[in-house]
């Protein structure tokens, strides 16, 4: 990150944190081992009457950005544990494994270690990718799946028509703005309505602050990710009631891949498309998005 005088997101940053803890949280850095550590935001008082909920952000921001129209509406309601994951936020590794399988593992290994023996899971985007492995290699563990705008069933045709444009040659430059007309575009595709006034020298901060740090290890995910790849074993079936959200204007993640992924679920899972949304449903609608996932958790009996 770029050292400067005044940082517009950095300040925002710091907000967040401090919105965070006055509604509730706590935030700690936990080992994993040797090579991995993890920041997770958890409930400052753990309660015995709720359901424990846990949420995985999707690439680009770290979890505080992604996850915040979500803390107080359903921090009410659940035990809520929000992991920065590998390389996002002051969740870093020195080892070399870059694999949805390898987040998905570190993640489990943290609810371990906070003493969390059973808990509902969602994911968004890639965070959807990483909750489906996680709830595919612990069913004993993951109760309920949350799945939001994640394309864990695309195929290498997919791939290629979804995120091959004439502008950029590969993804990596895509979800990884350099400059601030990449970012433009980024949000063009991520939102059904994206700001349209932001100056180029707020944009530069939001790429030196959030875009900057562990680039190349960001990059070495999107290329080790197994799901949707030539030559990936096909897509188990969780065995989970499981819940898809999917905004209706998603560019980045098609509306056609959520109903893929009904259908290979079959009865245990529920599709429910939310309006006026894009790739960011969480975001953009965050008052029917918060609603689909109390009803599901509290009172779904798919």
């Amino acid at each position: 990150m770029r050292n400067k005088l005044f940082s517009f997101i950095s300040w925002k940053d710091w907000w967040l944190q401090l919105y965070f803890v006055c509604s509730g949280m706590s935030s700690q850095i936990i080992q994993l081992d040797e090579f991995t550590q993890i920041h997770c935001w958890m409930p400052r008082a753990k309660s015995p009457d709720k359901h424990t909920l846990v949420l995985i952000h999707g690439y680009g921001a770290n979890a505080m950005w992604q996850w915040h129209q979500q803390i107080r509406p359903l921090l009410l309601h659940f035990n809520l544990y929000i992991p920065d994951i590998v390389f996002f936020g002051k969740s870093y590794s020195t080892g070399s494994e870059r694999s949805e399988f390898f987040q998905a593992q570190s993640v489990m290994k943290l609810m371990k270690h906070l003493g969390v023996s059973r808990f509902h899971l969602g994911g968004i985007s890639y965070g959807g990718f990483v909750a489906y492995r996680l709830a595919h290699l612990y069913p004993e563990t993951v109760q309920k799946v949350i799945i939001i705008s994640s394309g864990v069933c695309m195929t290498p045709q997919d791939n290629h028509a979804d995120f091959q444009t004439n502008d950029w040659r590969t993804v990596a430059e895509i979800f990884l703005p350099q400059n601030p007309d990449n970012l433009r575009a980024l949000m063009k595709i991520s939102m059904h309505k994206p700001p349209t006034t932001i100056p180029s020298f707020i944009l530069q901060d939001v790429i030196d602050t959030m875009y900057t740090d562990q680039r190349e290890q960001r990059i070495e995910l999107l290329q080790q990710l197994v799901l949707g790849k030539e030559g990936a074993p096909p897509l188990p079936v969780l065995i989970q009631e499981t819940l898809i959200i999917w905004g209706e204007h998603d560019r980045v993640f098609p509306l056609d891949l959520g109903h893929r992924l009904k259908r290979h679920l079959g009865d245990r899972a529920e599709l429910i498309v939310l309006k006026d949304a894009g790739h960011a449903a969480q975001l953009e609608n965050p008052y029917d998005f918060n609603n689909a996932i109390k009803m599901f958790l509290l009172e779904s009996s798919l």
